[in-house]
């Protein structure tokens, strides 16, 4: 009688630990378990830990509460200024509600990867290439709120969600290339001329002040001479001045004989004619004519010479 009721005891706890052990579930820190008795929800949700269900009863489906990565495949799209542009993006969210992310969607992940690709594409339909390239911040915030939107019923929360490349053709690559190129040619070119005008302007004012002492153009020269003079390979070239090549000039050439006056010709100046006491005309002197081809020269009255031929 004994060793039936031993025998019975055991049975009854080997039965019982089957039970436990059939039961017996773990959840971790980071999840969360929603429990489907007979298909129903209970509206518990076990927490981390040590917990039981009825086995063949009970159903425990355990959610990851952690922020997820998912990254959105890139999607092909027009812009608003007619461009074809290539973007991807990656989305983080986390489930904030487990009963809602197993109850209210099939797969909560497949269902924000597909609500991620569609509001990508509609932010490259409604954007202009330059936003996509440069006001990348609008919109990640209006991407976020685009799919938040129909998350919230999910149970799931979107965190952030950044684009990750815009890919573009390769002659609008070249094309804006070029654009770049030439507006930094015109700004160094708008520079240049600005310096230009402002060292245009520092010249004018010390020429002025050089204008005023001509030995300061002697000493800027001089100066100019041992900046150039202090490199070791370099050749010297001293400006030489106009006026002395002019003077060179004329003494280099031949000088052309003077007319040879008559001996024969007798000159009377006019400062030593003596007018005569009673007032007449004083003769005229008289003076000889030169051979043929020869030129003699005569005084006139007041006392310079002319020439005749």
């Amino acid at each position: 009688m004994v060793e039936e009721l031993v025998a019975a005891g055991v049975s009854v706890a080997s039965v019982g630990l089957v039970y436990v052990m059939a039961g017996a579930r773990v959840v971790k820190q980071y999840e969360r378990g929603v429990v489907l008795r007979l298909g129903k929800l209970r509206p518990a949700v076990r927490g981390p830990g040590f917990t039981l269900v009825i086995p063949g009863v009970d159903r425990l489906r355990k959610v990851n509460m952690q922020i997820v990565t998912l990254p959105v495949p890139a999607q092909e799209g027009i812009t608003r200024d007619n461009v074809t542009v290539r973007v991807d993006a990656v989305v983080y969210f986390k489930v904030v509600d487990a009963a809602d992310a197993v109850i209210q969607v099939e797969d909560y992940r497949f269902a924000v990867s597909q609500m991620a690709q569609t509001s990508l594409r509609s932010i490259i339909g409604k954007s202009d290439l330059d936003d996509l390239l440069s006001n990348r911040e609008k919109l990640n915030q209006g991407l976020e709120l685009m799919i938040d939107s129909p998350a919230i019923g999910w149970g799931v929360q979107i965190d952030r969600v950044e684009i990750k490349d815009v890919s573009l053709p390769e002659t609008m690559k070249r094309s804006m290339a070029r654009q770049a190129e030439a507006d930094r040619e015109r700004r160094a070119r708008v520079i240049n001329a600005d310096a230009e005008l402002q060292a245009s302007k520092k010249l004018a004012q010390a020429a002025e002040v050089m204008s005023e002492q001509p030995a300061a153009l002697q000493l800027r020269l001089l100066q100019t001479v041992v900046a150039v003079a202090a490199e070791k390979n370099s050749t010297l070239v001293l400006p030489f001045p106009v006026e002395l090549l002019r003077f060179l000039e004329r003494a280099q050439q031949p000088v052309a004989p003077g007319p040879s006056a008559d001996p024969r010709e007798s000159v009377v100046p006019a400062a030593e004619q003596v007018p005569p006491l009673d007032g007449r005309r004083p003769e005229q002197p008289v003076q000889k004519q030169p051979p043929p081809g020869e030129t003699s020269l005569d005084r006139s009255p007041e006392g310079s010479i002319t020439r005749q031929d």
